[in-house]
C-alpha cells in the first residue's frame, strides 16, 4: 500500500512539474545532434529526486549526507537545463556533491588513493550516463534493469542498502517511463534527469562495491560504458574535440541513420543488459573473467557495428 500511495504521489507530481514547464518554456527544441523531431518538455527526471526525497521523508531522514549530495547536483543540473551554466560552475557543485557521497560511503577512513580513483569513475559515469540519455526510453528503461538487478540483490545476495530506497527510485522510474518510453514522449529527462539517476545508481552500486569488496559489479553499467568509452576512443581517432556533441554513440546511429524506433533501440540496450547481469549472478565465482569476457564481446561487437554502418553517418 505505501509503494502505491508513492506511485500516486510521483505521478501527480510529473503532472505538476509539467504544467510548470509548460508555462515557464522549460522545452527541449531539436538540433543537429537530436534524434528527435519535436518540440518536448525537458526535465520530466526531476521525479527521480522527489522519489529518493520521498524515501528520505518517509524513513526517518536515511543517508542524509547522500541526500544533500543528490540536491547539489539535481539543483545545478536542473539550473543548466532552464539556462545554460559554465562548467567550472557545476564541476564545483559535482565534486561537492561527490564528496558528500564518498563521506555518506565512509570512502574518507581509506587511503587517498581511493578517493582519488573513486573521482574519476564517478565523474565519468555520470557524463556517460548523461551523453547516453537521447532517445525516448533509453534512460528509463536501462534505469529500470539496474535497478531491479539492485533489488534482487539486495534482497537474495546481499544486503547493502534499505530495499525501501530502491522500491521508491523505482516507483519514480517507472512514473518517468510511463511519459517517456513510447514512441511520442511527452516528456525528457533533461540534464536533471539523466545526472540525478546516474548520481543515485552510483550511490547504490557503490554501497554494494564497498560491502562485498567486489569491484565486479561495475558490470551492472558494461553496456552504457562500453559504448561510451569507445565512442570517445572513436572520436579521438578521428580527432574531434570530445568536448562538442556529437551524433556518434552506437544507438544514435541506430536511430538517425538506421531509422530504427527508439523503443525498440531502449529495449535492445535493456535486454542486453539484463542478460549480461544475470549472467554475471550465475557465474559470481568467476566474476572478473566474465566481466572481462563481457568488454572484450560488447567491444567486438560495437566495432563491427561501427565498420558496418559509420559510413552511413558520414554521407549525411
Amino acid at each position: 500500500m505505501y509503494y502505491l500511495i508513492i506511485l500516486v504521489l510521483l505521478f501527480l507530481a510529473e503532472l505538476f512539474y509539467f504544467r510548470i514547464a509548460d508555462k515557464c518554456n522549460i522545452i527541449d527544441k531539436p538540433n543537429e545532434r537530436s534524434s528527435h523531431t519535436r518540440i518536448t518538455l525537458r526535465g520530466g527526471g526531476i521525479i527521480f529526486y522527489f522519489g529518493a526525497l520521498a524515501y528520505f521523508l518517509s524513513n526517518e531522514w536515511e543517508y542524509p549526507w547522500f541526500m544533500l549530495a543528490l540536491t547539489l547536483i539535481t539543483f545545478i543540473s536542473f539550473v543548466d537545463d532552464v539556462r545554460s551554466t559554465s562548467q567550472g560552475f557545476r564541476l564545483v557543485f559535482h565534486f561537492t556533491a561527490m564528496a558528500l557521497m564518498f563521506y555518506q560511503w565512509g570512502l574518507f577512513s581509506l587511503s587517498w588513493w581511493w578517493i582519488i580513483i573513486a573521482l574519476i569513475v564517478c565523474t565519468g559515469i555520470i557524463n556517460a550516463y548523461n551523453f547516453m540519455d537521447g532517445i525516448n526510453g533509453i534512460t528509463g528503461g536501462y534505469s529500470l534493469v539496474i535497478l531491479g538487478a539492485l533489488a534482487y540483490i539486495n534482497s537474495k545476495i546481499i544486503t547493502f542498502v534499505e530495499s525501501a530506497l530502491i522500491y521508491t527510485v523505482l516507483c519514480s522510474v517507472f512514473v518517468f517511463c510511463f511519459f517517456n518510453f513510447r514512441k511520442k514522449a511527452k516528456c525528457f529527462a533533461g540534464d536533471v534527469g539523466s545526472v540525478s539517476i546516474a548520481f543515485i545508481l552510483l550511490f547504490l552500486i557503490g554501497r554494494l562495491i564497498i560491502k562485498t569488496e567486489d569491484f565486479g559489479w561495475i558490470i551492472l553499467l558494461s553496456v552504457y560504458g562500453v559504448d561510451s568509452v569507445l565512442t570517445i576512443i572513436h572520436r579521438l581517432m578521428l580527432h574531434e574535440n570530445i568536448g562538442l556533441p556529437h551524433r556518434k554513440h552506437m544507438y544514435q546511429l541506430m536511430a538517425n541513420e538506421l531509422r530504427m524506433p527508439h523503443v525498440v533501440i531502449s529495449l535492445i540496450y535493456m535486454v542486453v543488459q539484463a542478460i549480461i547481469i544475470i549472467g554475471y549472478i550465475g557465474c559470481l565465482n568467476y566474476g572478473y573473467i566474465f566481466l572481462l569476457g563481457v568488454i572484450l564481446l560488447l567491444s567486438f561487437i560495437y566495432i563491427w557495428f561501427m565498420k558496418k554502418y559509420f559510413s552511413l553517418h558520414q554521407k549525411v
